[in-house]
């Protein structure tokens, strides 16, 4: 079994967000179809209440170098509304 690690950045949650929200959380309550812009929105997966979700594939690299593997980032090409920076490990 390997592991893997990625990186996502997130934009706190705005006015756009917090309607995004509630037009989902309604549809969940009322259990309609949610319509495909909130969908597309939140990238196909439910909201995250970290906020909008930001690839940052781009800002980053792999790093290697005698026992040590990882991921670099530079952090001054990340956007400036980017607030919270997550690791995650898959399996």
């Amino acid at each position: 079994m390997s592991m893997s690690t990625s990186i996502v950045g997130y934009r706190p949650p705005d006015a756009k967000w917090m309607e995004m929200k509630a037009v989902y959380d309604s549809c969940k309550k009322a259990k309609i179809e949610i319509p495909e812009k909130v969908e597309k929105f939140f990238g196909w997966s439910p909201p995250d209440d970290a906020g909008v979700e930001i690839d940052l594939t781009k800002y980053s690299k792999e790093y290697q170098r005698d026992s040590q593997q990882g991921i670099e980032i530079e952090l001054d090409k990340i956007p400036a509304d980017v607030k919270i920076i997550r690791f995650v490990n898959s399996w």
